[in-house]
């Protein structure tokens, strides 16, 4: 009995043993979910480039500057305006999907110039308001959703009814900033497009953009001949 008492007891002190040792392995393969499910989230991007992405909240108002373009503006896609080219020379070759990053990029360099990128801006002794600084009046014209200049401090808001404007006025002269009797286009309805430099500079930032420059442009050069240049 006392034989079959120890080496019963022998047998489950080992196999308490076997199992302590076995415990760490299993704890160390449930606890590898855990540590990669706290890595942070890749960033995006797919966003195309926008001159607002260093501010904070420059990378939403692309994304709603995209959406807007997309749905309500969707006639600034079908229009070829007559100065693109000093715009973005490859637009009329482009896709859809990259003529919609031009004018989010677009808007973005304009916001620049009418509110250097401050949502809350108000200018013209209170009647412009937000990104683009919008005059309410305008956004009543053009049936915006938003109408009021409180509504308007809203970047999405502004953003959206800006879109509205240009997709009316630019479909409709078929031009971004020509001037013959008078201002068409998005210089229509926004000064700093009808500014020479301003203007110039705008158009330095979205010809540069990939989608806007030739296939010529952005191949990259070939290499020179080394072996031939030291025969010589």
């Amino acid at each position: 009995m006392v034989n079959k008492f120890f080496l019963s007891h022998g047998f489950i002190a080992l196999t308490l043993c076997a199992s302590a040792q076995e415990a760490p392995a299993v704890m160390e393969i449930s606890a590898a979910p855990e540590r990669l499910s706290v890595s942070p989230a890749p960033r995006d991007n797919d966003l195309p480039r926008s001159r607002w992405e260093h501010r904070e909240g420059g990378l939403l108002w692309t994304r709603v500057a995209l959406a807007a373009v997309a749905t309500h503006g969707a006639p600034l896609l079908d229009v070829i305006p007559s100065d693109i080219a000093e715009w973005c020379p490859a637009y009329p070759t482009q896709s859809r999907e990259n003529r919609t990053a031009f004018w989010t990029a677009l808007l973005s360099t304009l916001s620049r110039y009418e509110s250097t990128w401050n949502p809350r801006a108000v200018g013209g002794d209170g009647r412009w308001f937000g990104l683009l600084q919008i005059y309410p009046p305008t956004a009543e014209f053009r049936d915006c959703r938003v109408q009021t200049g409180e509504g308007l401090k809203r970047a999405s808001a502004n953003l959206n009814c800006a879109v509205r404007i240009m997709a009316i006025t630019v479909s409709r002269d078929e031009a971004i900033s020509v001037k013959d009797t008078r201002w068409r286009g998005v210089a229509a309805d926004w000064g700093p497009i009808r500014n020479d430099w301003m203007r110039r500079d705008m158009q330095r930032y979205t010809r540069k953009q990939s989608y806007c420059r030739s296939l010529a442009d952005v191949r990259p050069r070939p290499r020179p001949n080394i072996q031939a240049a030291l025969a010589e």
